[in-house]
């Protein structure tokens, strides 16, 4: 008798991609799967319906994918990341699969329209920023390209927060994205892994003699797997994306609920499936840390448990292929453990000896850096890494007597080399530096664009590289273009395909073709139709939701990001104010009508960060309610912004604001999606920017600023932003405005330890580049004032935007980190 795993597979006949056969089966699940009859269903329960549908086709492609990889034998990627910014799925899916006239056309048919319903879809609240939808973005191309690839996560309850603006300040509510479920998930309850915390550590001989080591009287938390498809634009490839869940290892204490203590009857199952409620705990607290860093493990843990299950299914138990047929890549050091946990089980579950599997977790891993900030860069205490972590604790402390003496080797009794490259920072409290964690248990080690690259070889990792030159090497990132031109900003996606065809899509490279169309007027002309199609869309939305009129034919100026003092919102704040006191000035002043745009959220922790959300607000109450500004000046935030709102704006910008200082943006990709839709780039010589601006042409971007080696000259040799401020009467005014409560008059002095703090430190250089940039902004005044011009400058930024597709990206990756190959079936 045949075992369950030896099984033939069930032939897939593959459902119907034709409006009858959706039609039919959108009957099917609202019956079957909803339990209604079309008279009954709600709005929600036809997009569930569809939902359903779409993904019975893509679940089929989906196996049919993972049987090609099984029967090929190859690499396979595991992309690690805490975060994955999705967005909506059905649009994307539907555009993906060619299938979204004919899901339009079924629905049609019982009276429904698609639109109506993609509205009602929930953003799926796994990410925060740029890191979770580059996640997102690598995992659309490793199915686009039709490579072996997976991701991993967590299944956030809560994901971060809903952000709502309360009087001008950030309210965080729960991100309940998961209360009508989440249909497109397929749960795996036979997936399921221990996950350990705690205990203690205890040595014994094995039966060769030789000290071994086991983690014992831990307390244990159970993973379980829910996975979700991720379609490729136009093939056959479905990949996955695996988020693991928190389940208690027991359900319920039956002794004690009969004994009627039902609350402790069930703590143990709570305590443990709180562990996955929220993404990003506040980590200002020892419980938010804590919490912090048992996702962190409980991710890896139930990752690499996945990972070796799967290689052995497939390889058996020969680990010395592990390398061959795995590879494992961290997306930042969030997933840094998981060179830990792999090296754990290699030795204490396989019987491996330290140099065999330190050998193979090195050559399993490769580490993506994302940011050269002290601040950022993620430092666990050793004393909460020894309470819930002892064992890896021991594993990193063996890691670095071993890599400190190959440095002491090297470079006998260097004791200040030592001490800044050994893992365990001594000062201030001794934690660990996961950085430096992730480079010594890598291959290979990345930067995101080619300034960062370069930077992370000469201040952050320099040691490191002096003794591992190879391993570090440049994957500047991209965007999808499935996503963030076709599927967001369809009246632009149009036009260029009348034009150059349909190919665009799937080899953004094509969008060359379009540079001739810059010269002629009639391309121009209709360039503008789309762009302000997509401005007056964006007017009624905000119109609707924050009851403020803004003008589609008025200069968008937009800058949407994580709300950051590095990324220096202030700076445009300043100019803003500006702005504001040259128009009070001069009745006669009359520059171009402009609407400043701002979106991001602050992390709940982050003081100042709210409080230049409050400023915000508190500067656009002013300006929109004074009647000289109008047709003239607006300021507008637009709360709680995720995916679905970033596609609301940035196809009807015009002018990208990517102004932090310079040298602190790794990368940065929002430069990157504005830039695809025709936005001009107004920026600093930092991260992609300076990539972005060798593409389009310098004469195609407004640059302004220190660059990197200015602004760190500038620091060494004694900066003093107060005299910054004496020097600029303007600049002055501003700040003298802002500190002296003209924007505040309820709160004068809410602003005043804020311009205190810039007068007397400035960290990052906002007073330094203030006149530079608002000199910038005038140039960008006069440019918009040629209308024909400036149309000519958008339609050469997006034909030359090719090269930031996330498919070269992925392409980079797989030539230089991964190792592997598209897996074509058909």
């Amino acid at each position: 008798m045949a075992t369950p795993g030896r099984l033939r597979p069930f032939p897939l006949g593959y459902l119907g991609l034709d409006a009858a056969s959706l039609t039919e089966a959108l009957a099917d699940k609202l019956v079957h799967d909803i339990g209604k009859d079309g008279t009954h269903a709600t709005d929600r329960d036809w997009l569930h319906a569809v939902i359903r549908a779409v993904r019975d086709r893509l679940i089929e492609r989906a196996l049919e994918t993972e049987r090609a990889y099984a029967a090929a034998g190859v690499r396979r990627v595991y992309y690690l990341s805490m975060e994955y910014l999705l967005g909506r799925a059905l649009g994307n899916a539907l555009l993906n699969l060619d299938f979204e006239e004919e899901t339009r056309a079924a629905l049609a048919a019982y009276g429904r329209e698609l639109e109506a319903l993609e509205g009602l879809e929930e953003d799926a609240a796994l990410g925060n920023g740029g890191l979770g939808r580059l996640a997102a973005c690598i995992l659309d191309s490793m199915a686009t390209l039709r490579l072996p690839g997976y991701g991993y996560g967590i299944r956030y309850e809560y994901g971060l927060f809903r952000q709502r603006i309360e009087n001008g300040e950030q309210v965080e509510y729960p991100e309940s994205w998961l209360r009508y479920g989440n249909p497109w998930e397929f749960p795996r309850p036979e997936r399921l892994y221990p996950v350990h915390f705690g205990g203690r550590v205890e040595s014994y001989r094995d039966a060769a003699g030789r000290l071994r080591f086991r983690w014992v009287d831990t307390e244990e938390v159970i993973a379980m797997a829910y996975d979700l498809p991720v379609p490729g634009w136009r093939t056959n490839t479905v990949n996955t994306l695996r988020l693991w869940g928190a389940k208690a290892s027991r359900e319920l204490d039956l002794r004690a609920f009969n004994a009627g203590e039902y609350v402790r009857a069930v703590e143990r199952k709570i305590e443990s499936e709180k562990l996955t409620a929220v993404l990003y705990p506040d980590d200002t607290t020892e419980r938010g840390r804590e919490l912090r860093l048992r996702q962190e493990h409980f991710f890896v843990s139930a990752t690499v448990q996945d990972i070796l299950a799967r290689f052995r299914q497939e390889h058996g138990d020969d680990l010395a292929r592990l390398p061959d047929k795995v590879s494992i890549q961290l997306n930042d050091t969030h997933p840094a453990l998981a060179i830990v946990e792999l090296l754990r089980l290699l030795l204490d579950e396989h019987g491996l000896d330290w140099d065999t599997a330190w050998d193979l977790t090195r050559r399993t891993c490769s580490y993506t850096n994302h940011t050269l900030m002290p601040e950022a860069l993620e430092r666990w205490p050793v004393a909460l890494m020894e309470r819930l972590l002892p064992r890896h604790l021991q594993l990193i402390y063996e890691i670095n007597r071993r890599f400190l003496e190959e440095v002491n080797h090297r470079h006998p009794g260097d004791v200040t080399r030592l001490r800044a490259l050994s893992l365990i920072d001594e000062e201030g409290g001794r934690s660990v530096r996961m950085a430096h964690l992730a480079f010594v248990g890598s291959h290979r080690v990345n930067g995101v664009a080619r300034l960062h690259t370069r930077l992370m070889r000469e201040t952050l990792f320099r040691g490191f590289h002096e003794l591992w030159p190879e391993r570090i090497v440049n994957v500047t990132n991209g965007v999808t273009p499935r996503r963030w031109l076709h599927h967001a900003n369809r009246p632009l996606a149009s036009l260029i395909s009348s034009r150059i065809g349909h190919g665009w899509v799937g080899a953004l490279e094509q969008l060359a073709r379009l540079e001739p169309a810059a010269e002629e007027a009639a391309f121009r002309e209709a360039f503008r139709a789309a762009k302000r199609a997509c401005k007056a869309r964006l007017a009624d939305l905000v119109r609707e939701r924050l009851g403020i009129a803004i003008d589609p034919d008025s200069l968008y100026d937009v800058q949407v990001k994580r709300i950051h003092e590095y990324k220096r919102q202030l700076l445009n704040v300043l100019h803003v104010v500006t702005l504001y006191n040259r128009l009070r000035a001069d009745p006669h002043y009359e520059p171009a009508p402009r609407t400043v745009i701002l979106a991001g959220k602050a992390a709940p922790g982050y003081r100042v960060a709210k409080l230049i959300i409050r400023l915000i607000h508190d500067v656009a109450a002013v300006v929109n309610a004074d009647p000289a500004m109008r047709g003239r000046l607006r300021v507008v935030f637009v709360p709680n912004y995720d995916v679905t709102t970033a596609e609301d704006i940035i196809p009807a910008a015009d002018l990208s604001e990517q102004i932090s200082t310079a040298g602190t943006e790794a990368s940065g990709t929002g430069c990157m999606k504005l830039g695809l839709n025709g936005a001009l780039l107004i920026g600093t010589l930092d991260g992609a920017n300076i990539e972005i601006r060798e593409a389009v042409g310098e004469g195609n971007v407004f640059t302004f600023g220190l660059d990197a080696d200015a602004a760190a000259a500038l620091r060494a040799n004694g900066y003093h932003p107060r005299a910054r401020y004496e020097a600029e009467p303007e600049l002055k005014l501003a700040l003298d405005m802002i500190r002296g409560g003209h924007f505040s008059p309820g709160e004068p002095d809410r602003y005043a330890a804020l311009v205190e703090s810039l007068l007397a430190r400035d960290r990052y250089l906002v007073l330094a580049d203030y006149t530079d940039y608002v000199a910038c902004q005038q140039r960008v005044a006069e440019a918009w004032r040629d209308p024909d011009g400036w149309s000519r400058r958008a339609v050469l930024t997006v034909a030359r935007m090719g090269r930031f597709s996330s498919d070269r990206t992925v392409r980079d990756y797989a030539e230089r980190v991964w190792g592997v190959r598209p897996v074509p079936h058909e």
